[in-house]
């Protein structure tokens, strides 16, 4: 399965994020930019991706540590998307010191 390093996942650079944590670990702190869709939900919403995600680009999947994110990555590399999962997750991003965000822009955690 593909995978990055939270380091070379860029943001500013147009890299596409997607986070499949739960509603309460995104409403704590998320990464500012990210795609929300929970894995609980992610096959009802699938529509909500192939919108949103840049069509000749690479989907970055993340959660908390790399666990969901790895189902998510690897279901989506059967439907043909480039995917790949961000070791470490959130709590990487974190330590690694990029941003963390709420939903109105102030500093978040995760959770």
């Amino acid at each position: 399965m593909p995978t990055v390093q939270v380091t070379d996942v860029d943001l500013k650079d147009g890299d596409f994020l997607l986070d499949v944590r739960e509603d309460d670990e995104w409403q704590a702190g998320h990464a500012e930019g990210a795609l929300h869709i929970p894995i609980s939900d992610f096959v009802a919403r699938y529509g909500e991706l192939t919108e949103a995600a840049p069509q000749d680009g690479r989907v970055h999947v993340i959660c908390r540590s790399g666990g969901r994110s790895a189902q998510v990555t690897m279901y989506l590399a059967q439907q043909g998307i480039d995917a790949a999962n961000v070791d470490g997750g959130m709590q990487l991003w974190a330590e690694t010191g990029r941003p963390v965000v709420t939903d109105d822009g102030r500093p978040g955690f995760v959770l």
